[in-house]
């Protein structure tokens, strides 16, 4: 079930929510549950017992982690429950990736397996991962098994994140709470989150969708493409963090922010501290300072850093193109460590152009279904072949994405909030903002609907995750 569909927001979402608030308090981490394993199954019933088992295993394994934590024995736990839950993760997402390899190294006729990826898995894994450990470092196990499972299932978050770490709401689900200024905080950050999707990230990923059908491509089509996809990848994710941290608000949870406006960084560096924060967040906790970080010296650091981002790749999918993507930031952030934060920082104009063309190189490898595709389209943006700069078809599609391209490069910025909340500030207008914004954001949900109703929504990029 997807949150950009009419079934979801028409009937899932509105019997959750009168079930949830109607239920006494003791019972509601119940109903979130019940109602989060419904949302699952709705798409993926055959892969469900694969996260109860997950959740079973996890919880057994915390008990135990928190027991013997002061002895060897904890370690050795924590260990086995962390192997256990990558290797469902490692088995769904990369048999077959890890197969070709080896027909490939050794020339054996190696059968391909093709298994079917749960979804979720990767999000709902992390989050198991990061539970163990943490239990094992310094956290309280839980005890309530259906608190824990309430955790690791909670629709608003299962399948496409944020990465929610169990210590940042341990407390919300032993007791949270509800108000109805909180609630439309949730249903307001919900509602721009669905148009990011649905009037933004779809429609560019329709430029893109051309982009892959067209024949005769030229060198303003390719440039077009990679502009239209990163702006699509942007406006998909960060919506859809936008709406799961929009519904953890009416159900009274608090989810940490998972973008802040990266493509207004000046630097790598800076964008990756912007873009999917909870994501890197986790790598630095639970791998980078776990291999010793930058305490091993300079070169165990640039095999920390190089080792992460091709992990970081690999997350992303079970192809070479992630890894090269994932070793491409990986070089980049350390040449800005060793040569250039510095000297970024004098020049932010031109230390902003320089970030976007190589966050925009990369979603060029980032968007392709393989290495050597990634190579094409690259080369393609710089007339590779001797391919023409323009032609009729490209300049067609210019003309008529360039309205939504600007509005995306203005939404991607903070330029929209900033307006918002000005108008909202002046006190002419308070008193009729109290009632535009309510009737700004049914109208956008009315609009939303009829892109649905239409069927002209896609599926979320990151569901592949």
């Amino acid at each position: 079930m997807l949150f950009s569909s009419v079934t979801f927001l028409y009937y899932f979402l509105p019997i959750t929510a009168g079930v949830y608030f109607i239920t006494p308090k003791r019972f509601k981490n119940a109903v979130l549950l019940l109602c989060s394993l419904v949302f699952y199954a709705w798409g993926e019933p055959k892969y469900i017992w694969l996260m109860g088992l997950s959740i079973l295993l996890g919880y057994g394994f915390g008990l135990l982690a928190e027991r013997y934590r002061q002895r060897k024995l904890g370690v050795i736990l924590c260990a086995i429950s962390v192997t256990v839950s990558l290797s469902f993760l490692l088995y769904f997402k990369y048999t077959g990736f890890f197969l070709e390899m080896v027909r490939a190294a050794t020339g054996l006729d190696v059968p391909l397996v093709h298994i079917a990826l749960p979804i979720g898995i990767s999000f709902y894994t992390f989050q198991m991962v990061s539970y163990t450990v943490d239990v094992w470092r310094r956290e309280k196990a839980q005890r309530s098994l259906i608190r824990l499972a309430a955790y690791i299932a909670m629709f608003p978050q299962l399948v496409a994140g944020p990465i929610v770490r169990y210590s940042d709401i341990a407390s919300q689900l032993a007791d949270r709470k509800h108000s109805i200024h909180l609630a439309a905080e949730g249903i307001r950050r919900f509602v721009i989150g669905l148009a990011k999707k649905v009037l933004l990230a779809d429609q560019l990923g329709e430029l893109c969708s051309q982009f892959g059908a067209a024949e005769g491509k030229t060198v303003l089509f390719y440039w077009l493409n990679a502009v239209a996809f990163t702006l699509q990848v942007y406006f998909d994710f960060s919506g859809y963090s936008d709406m799961a941290i929009g519904l953890g608000k009416v159900f009274g949870f608090r989810f940490s922010e998972n973008f802040r406006y990266p493509y207004c960084s000046a630097s790598i560096t800076e964008f990756w501290r912007r873009w999917h924060i909870s994501l890197g967040s986790w790598f630095r906790d639970y791998v980078y300072i776990p291999l010793g970080g930058n305490r091993k010296g300079r070169l165990r650091q640039v095999f920390h850093i190089l080792a992460v981002w091709m992990l970081t790749g690999l997350w992303h999918g079970a192809s070479w193109n992630f890894v090269v993507w994932g070793l491409y930031f990986a070089t980049l952030l350390l040449i800005e460590k060793r040569w250039l934060l510095q000297r970024l920082k004098k020049h932010k104009g031109l230390s902003w152009l320089y970030t976007m063309c190589f966050v925009l190189f990369g979603f060029v490898i980032f968007q392709a279904e393989d290495l050597g595709q990634a190579v094409s389209n690259l080369g393609g943006m710089f007339g590779a072949g001797g391919i023409p700069f323009a032609c009729a078809e490209a300049l067609y599609y210019l003309r008529s994405f360039a309205v939504l391209l600007v509005a995306g490069g203005i939404g991607a910025t903070p330029i929209p909030t900033l307006c918002a909340k000005w108008v909202a500030g002046r006190a002419a207008a308070r008193k009729l903002w109290v009632f535009a914004e309510p009737l700004a954001l049914a109208a956008l949900l009315l609009l939303v609907t009829s892109y649905l109703v239409d069927g002209t929504f896609q599926p979320f990029l990151y569901f592949r995750f």
